[in-house]
């Protein structure tokens, strides 16, 4: 018996039972559906007569047949097919999430590649730059304190940080990023910084109240505090490595060093001081990671999520025990007592000036303070656990091992 359907303008969904005459199959139910912008000019009839399917699409007086046997029987497909076209799709999205995980652990080792070998560039030469001292350490601090300082109010200026507050103007912020460079080349000539921190920071204070528009009280604490965070701190590590000119006439090392690079008196207590420190740090930070990663459970803060109370304990442990080492090693200092507060002082300026810099990231909304090292980020990012050590571990050296005499 022939069946026939005829579409006009006003396109509906069409059912049809049956499509296929053929007795060996059975019938099933299929629902077409047909645009109606795109066949808005056509009539379109569609006649099944036993075996043969015809299409007649009719615009202007015009007929087109076109015989669609091979394309109704595939737009019937059996149960079998449903099931083979099922295991397709689990395949392929198997597939693809093996492919999502192949990729993502390439990323991942390629990124720790560069961390390591970039890391390794950085350690040889700061350990060059840390043994030279003198205006070699200088002027790198100053070119690293130039950087950081930039990522700072960039940082400041970012949409996170705007949108609670008024950020400082950009010609500020580009006399700070000097003021802050030029701030250990004067420690060094001077010996101190007290009066040109303190002549800076009204120039500044100045300079943003004499603005146009309407000044704000968030950018003159954000300026202060940038002056104080990245150009006042990292002045210690000058005070340190440099004004600390004492001999330090037990160690090891200083006997065999080379009287062309300096002698014994090239070994001061200042660079002992600054050698354990600074390894004290990258000792903290790779145990705590080491640590984390292996027992980590106990978040520390919300600050940082990654960070855990079992990393931290165990970074406390490592920093602890390389200052010890080192201390025998360099036979200084003296006593075990103090080589362990010295290691604990390294340690807690170096979890919480991490957590400071982790702060004033989250509230920018972004990962890294920027893109300079490749696998490490911004300079903020590699030197934020050094920026309140230095001054901690300057105030050891000079104040409490002269007061308490341990």
């Amino acid at each position: 018996m022939a069946s026939y359907v005829e579409i006009g303008r006003n396109l509906i969904p069409l059912s049809l039972t049956s499509l296929c005459a053929c007795p060996c199959r059975p019938s099933s139910r299929k629902t077409l559906i047909f645009n109606q912008k795109r066949f808005r000019r056509f009539n379109l009839g569609i006649v099944f007569d036993g075996s043969k399917s015809v299409l007649r699409v009719h615009r202007t007086g015009i007929s087109i047949n076109r015989r669609l046997i091979a394309a109704v029987a595939r737009a019937e497909p059996d149960s079998i097919n449903e099931d083979s076209a099922k295991e397709e799709v689990d395949n392929g999205q198997k597939l693809l999430e093996s492919e999502d995980s192949v990729s993502e652990s390439q990323l991942k080792a390629s990124q720790l590649q560069k961390r390591i070998v970039f890391g390794l560039g950085i350690g040889i030469s700061v350990g060059g730059v840390v043994l030279t001292g003198g205006w070699v350490f200088t002027v790198a601090l100053a070119a690293a304190v130039f950087i950081g300082s930039r990522e700072y109010f960039e940082l400041v200026r970012s949409r996170g940080i705007t949108a609670g507050m008024t950020p400082p103007p950009r010609y500020v912020s580009r006399v700070c990023s000097v003021i802050c460079a030029i701030m250990p080349i004067l420690t060094l000539y001077f010996g101190q910084i007290d009066v040109s921190v303190t002549s800076a920071a009204f120039i500044v204070a100045m300079a943003l109240l004499l603005q146009r528009g309407n000044p704000r009280f968030a950018q003159l604490s954000s300026t202060m505090f940038g002056l104080f965070y990245c150009g006042y701190l990292p002045c210690f590590w000058v005070k340190l490595r440099c004004a600390m000119a004492a001999p330090a006439l037990n160690t090891r090392v200083g006997s065999a060093w080379p009287i062309l690079l300096g002698g014994q008196a090239h070994w001061t207590v200042g660079l002992v001081a600054t050698l354990i420190s600074i390894s004290g740090i990258i000792a903290a930070d790779t145990f705590a990671f080491i640590g984390g990663k292996a027992f980590g459970r106990t978040q520390l803060t919300s600050i940082s999520p990654k960070k855990t109370w079992e990393g931290t304990v165990v970074g406390l442990g490592g920093c602890i025990a390389t200052t010890v080492v080192l201390s025998k090693i360099f036979r200084w200092p003296t006593s075990l007592l103090s080589a362990i507060a010295f290691g604990f002082l390294n340690f807690f300026g170096s979890i919480f000036g991490d957590l400071t810099e982790s702060m004033i990231k989250r509230d920018a909304g972004v990962k890294d303070s920027g893109s300079l090292i490749p696998g490490h980020g911004g300079i903020l990012d590699r030197v934020d656990s050094y920026i309140f050590t230095g001054a901690l571990a300057y105030s050891f050296v000079k104040t409490f091992l002269p007061l308490y005499g341990v």
